[in-house]
């Protein structure tokens, strides 16, 4: 029989609690191209995947795939760099067991981010989308399976998964950058194919903002685990699936995400720096 949730994240931090110093209050989780977000952490301690009981491979292009804890811009924080996805073949629990460990590591808030494609014509890649809200269209759920009372409630409330404090600063802090911030409701699909030009219209008239292949099971688990969201979403690609659409290419996505990744920096040392820890 495999281990229970609940076993595998104490294994996880059992690996890890020597080296983990004090808790950290603030945890990220850095998507695609936005890695670069953790060398600025001061004094880390840097701890490969491969030394944490239980985690697989991060195999994800620009996924580092380690664990950066220490202090940025004064503020204690724990860093996934490089997260898990549904399509490397990983299980949704498997994707959901960082969060459970930052949530172990003393972690009351996780900010989110992603690489994400413009179904709402009016987003330019290279912008920062805030999520207001998701729709989860991967087929999955961390939850799925027997009740694990020690991690979280059984039946989970997701009519706020995004913390509406938290938004209100995030919106604060982009006005005060100079930031445009725009903000939508993101959509989680499972790749790794694209989407077709037809689904992506279809995307759009569900109400959906920005689409990518991450973050929604990690923010199940957070809900379930109580810990206050805060999801940013760098936007890569046109994803209209008009007449006019252009194939997307990795090299393409990741330039954006950069582009995108320096105004999310910013935005997070002004939240951090400000107190939001």
């Amino acid at each position: 029989m495999s281990a229970s949730q609940t076993e595998r994240v104490a294994a996880a931090l059992a690996s890890v609690r020597e080296r983990a110093g004090p808790p950290a209050p603030t945890a990220l989780v850095l998507g695609s191209g936005l890695g670069q977000i953790a060398d600025a952490v001061e004094d880390a301690t840097i701890i490969p995947y491969t030394e944490i009981e239980g985690f697989p491979r991060a195999t994800a292009p620009s996924h580092a795939g380690r664990l950066v804890i220490g202090r940025l811009h004064g503020a204690r924080v724990a860093i996934v760099q490089g997260r898990f996805h549904l399509y490397e073949g990983h299980p949704a629990r498997d994707v959901a067991l960082p969060v459970y460990l930052l949530r172990a590591l003393g972690a009351e808030r996780l900010i989110v981010t992603n690489a994400a494609g413009a179904l709402n014509a009016s987003f330019e890649p290279g912008q920062v989308m805030l999520i207001d809200d998701h729709i989860n269209l991967t087929g999955a759920n961390p939850l799925i399976g027997p009740e694990e009372p020690a991690l979280g409630l059984r039946f989970p409330d997701m009519s706020r998964a995004y913390d509406p404090l938290l938004r209100f600063a995030a919106l604060e802090a982009a006005e005060a950058e100079g930031i445009t911030l725009r903000r939508g409701i993101y959509v989680g699909i499972a790749g790794p194919s694209l989407e077709t030009s037809a689904e992506r219209r279809y995307f759009a008239s569900a109400g959906g903002d920005a689409i990518g292949m991450s973050t929604v099971i990690e923010v199940i688990a957070a809900a379930h685990a109580g810990l206050a969201v805060l999801g940013l979403s760098a936007i890569t690609n046109e994803a209209t699936g008009g007449p006019d659409q252009e194939p997307d290419t990795i090299e393409d996505v990741l330039a954006n995400a950069a582009r995108a990744g320096e105004k999310i920096a910013r935005l997070l040392g002004r939240l951090l720096a400000e107190g939001v820890r």
